[in-house]
């Protein structure tokens, strides 16, 4: 596998998708834990010690899978394409297959996604979260959304 060019997505999208989820787990595993060490005199916990973690649990898997979980590994811009990367996957979209850019600036991590005429290998949206600074604008559009939206404008008129 070659190093396409330049990066443009977020270098901390390893951390958010595959150490995050585990230190979060072990976080309610540990509390559960915990519940049961500390009961006294061979009692068990009440209930509620399970059901809170089980309810934090599936609350936080949906919105990882909603916000996270889908977030490309990595994107690299290649002029006229740019190349998409799921764990060992890879596919190069074409500027010109790109009809739409989207940009959720207001959610953690921050999410631009490409919507594909001819869907790829990974389908008919591409999402990715671009890199971010401490001082990331929150209510300004992040700069390589603008210069993506005239590449894909520029390379759909060639």
């Amino acid at each position: 596998m070659t190093q396409p060019g330049k990066r443009i997505s977020s270098r901390n999208t390893f951390f958010v998708k595959r150490i995050f989820p585990i230190i979060w787990v072990g976080m309610l595993a540990l509390f559960v834990a915990i519940a049961f060490l500390s009961a006294r005199n061979g009692s068990s916990p009440p209930v509620i010690v399970f059901i809170v973690p089980l309810l934090v649990f599936a609350i936080g898997y949906f919105v990882m899978r909603r916000l996270v979980l889908d977030l490309a590994d990595e994107v690299y811009d290649e002029g006229d394409a740019l190349r998409v990367r799921f764990g060992s996957d890879e596919d190069r979209i074409a500027l010109a297959n790109v009809i739409n850019i989207s940009y959720a600036g207001m959610t953690n991590p921050q999410r631009i996604t490409l919507t594909l005429r001819t869907p790829g290998r990974f389908g008919r949206e591409v999402t990715f979260s671009p890199p971010q600074t401490i001082f990331s604008p929150l209510f300004r559009t992040n700069p390589l959304v603008n210069e993506l939206i005239e590449r894909v404008d520029a390379a759909r008129r060639r």
